[in-house]
């Protein structure tokens, strides 16, 4: 027998985690949304694993550095541009990229369809940022 995941179901053990499609704790934040898959609850703080949906030609979380945490991304739907540096880079679905920590950076949707990311935040303790973070946006 094949187990599977429902939308309604999260399987944790210290080997084990698994998120269902639906899963994860979301934050919206108008035209951006954060899913944030597993964190320090869930890793022991060694990640943060999230999801980033940014709808058509809209702007991502502004650019901005973490001096203690690398990032990787991987654009999982649509095109999406990185500032790196001071470079914009257009990434196509599939595209892999290593933020190393104090790398200044952000991302948005240029594009007129929606794009999505999968991040891992190393080490972990990004989803303490969010309340601060949705305020930001909330007031702009």
């Amino acid at each position: 027998m094949v187990a599977r995941a429902t939308d309604r179901e999260m399987i944790a053990s210290e080997e084990v985690l698994i998120i269902p499609p639906e899963g994860g704790r979301r934050y919206p934040m108008g035209t951006m949304e954060g899913v944030i898959l597993a964190d320090n609850n869930e890793t022991g703080n060694a990640y943060c694993a999230s999801t980033w949906w940014l709808d058509p030609n809209s702007a991502g979380p502004g650019a901005h550095k973490h001096d203690a945490n690398e990032e990787v991304f991987l654009v999982i739907e649509g095109t999406m541009s990185f500032l790196v540096g001071d470079r914009w880079w257009d990434a196509a679905q599939g595209t892999f990229l290593r933020i190393p920590a104090g790398t200044l950076h952000d991302f948005k949707n240029r594009t007129n369809r929606p794009a999505g990311l999968f991040n891992m935040y190393l080490p972990g303790g990004f989803e303490q940022l969010m309340p601060a973070i949705m305020k930001w946006f909330a007031e702009r």
